[in-house]
């Protein structure tokens, strides 16, 4: 944008170069225009100075926007534009509040006892095996 700068520094060399009469009506009219041009001028070096600056800031951000994503969500769990696993959630209903929960399958496999989030209550889960024995209770 400095090239404006020196095309509307040109005009008033010019301007000056003519003698124009700054008392006449024309001479007036002239020189506020290059004066006005010389405003606007600036005011785009202002603004290009101010977007320059923005930019950087927002680039920073996006930097540590990427810093934190990269802490936040460790390789194995959030890559992107990367198609998540979907999760299968079994839906029970706990014997004590008779609410409903949703369980994922790692909660099932592990061997802890599961808690009821409403009422804070255990809840026993038995399963049936295909061979018509209780999984929970078979022994053998």
């Amino acid at each position: 944008m400095d090239y404006l700068s020196e095309r509307v520094a040109y005009l008033k060399g010019l301007a000056e170069g003519m003698k124009i009469d700054e008392s006449s009506n024309e001479g007036k009219l002239l020189k506020n225009i290059v004066d006005v041009l010389a405003d606007f001028a600036e005011a785009i070096d202002d603004l290009k100075d101010s977007q320059v600056e923005m930019s950087e800031h927002v680039e920073n951000i996006d930097e540590d926007l990427a810093q934190l994503e990269y802490e936040v969500y460790d390789d194995d769990d959030y890559e992107e534009n990367e198609d998540f696993e979907e999760v299968d959630y079994f839906e029970i209903e706990c014997p004590n509040c008779h609410e409903t929960v949703y369980l994922d399958e790692d909660m099932l496999d592990d061997e802890e006892e599961i808690i009821c989030p409403n009422c804070k209550e255990p809840i026993e889960i038995e399963f049936e095996c295909d061979c018509g024995h209780n999984e929970h209770n078979h022994n053998d």
